[in-house]
């Protein structure tokens, strides 16, 4: 049998409301390159990613393919197209640009955690390959509490069973299609129902109870979402350039 197809989905229509600046957060400089570039790099180096579907925010399509896709040559970006609303909006529409490439796992990631690795993306396959459905994350380092609604401690659960979860988040083509497309055909019954869908696991637990399995992830592997972030992310960056370098 041949290798499995794989696309990824990479979500870049966020606003950036907590980064407080003018500029959307995907679109910011790590070392003279934009938050999108290294997520988008990852996957065009990638030997697991064969197509790339970019999903950016109203009226961005241009300046995505011009600055972003050409400028850089991303090769695998075989599609750009505009997201809704709500993170699962954007995610709904990934999906169904995806289905033209016909792929079997489809890797859903946010363009604004640039530190995604090949050995991140590999772990992942080969769960998914298992398991049909898994997510990238890592351990907490801090003992969590789960708060009542008047903020006192409400319970504080064992920390060695509590994640944070990261993106890619990875799953059978077939599985995350239906599973959105059911969610989305009930859209208005979840939201009554108060059901925030926050994840794409999410979405396949609530709608089919598949079971998804955790996969490790990185610490590195962080989410540019306050200026603090940004920060660490120029450590990160130089610490990737200097270990490239070395082994040139």
């Amino acid at each position: 049998m041949g290798k499995k197809r794989c696309a990824a989905v990479v979500l870049a229509g966020g606003q950036g409301r907590r980064m407080g600046t003018a500029v959307a957060k995907q679109y910011l400089l790590i070392r003279e390159k934009p938050v999108l570039y290294y997520s988008l790099e990852a996957f065009e180096q990638s030997g697991v990613i064969d197509d790339v579907i970019l999903v950016v925010g109203s009226g961005q399509i241009p300046y995505c393919k011009e600055e972003i896709v050409e400028k850089y040559g991303f090769q695998k970006v075989r599609a750009v197209t505009e997201g809704g609303a709500e993170r699962y909006h954007s995610v709904w529409a990934g999906l169904k640009a995806a289905e033209a490439f016909l792929p079997d796992y489809i890797f859903i990631h946010d363009g604004a955690r640039p530190f995604v690795d090949e050995s991140i993306l590999e772990r992942a396959f080969e769960e998914v390959k298992k398991c049909r459905a898994c997510v990238v994350g890592m351990p907490v380092k801090d003992t969590i509490k789960i708060a009542d609604e008047q903020g006192f401690i409400h319970t504080t659960p064992k920390r060695s069973l509590v994640w944070q979860i990261q993106t890619p988040q990875v799953f059978a083509a077939d599985l995350i299609v239906s599973s959105y497309g059911t969610m989305m055909e009930k859209e208005q019954e979840y939201l009554k129902r108060g059901i925030q869908i926050t994840d794409d696991a999410m979405v396949v637990e609530t709608v089919c109870g598949c079971p998804v399995k955790l996969v490790e992830g990185s610490y590195e592997n962080i989410k540019i979402t306050t200026p603090e972030d940004l920060e660490i992310a120029e450590i990160f960056a130089s610490k990737r350039t200097e270990e490239k370098d070395v082994k040139k």
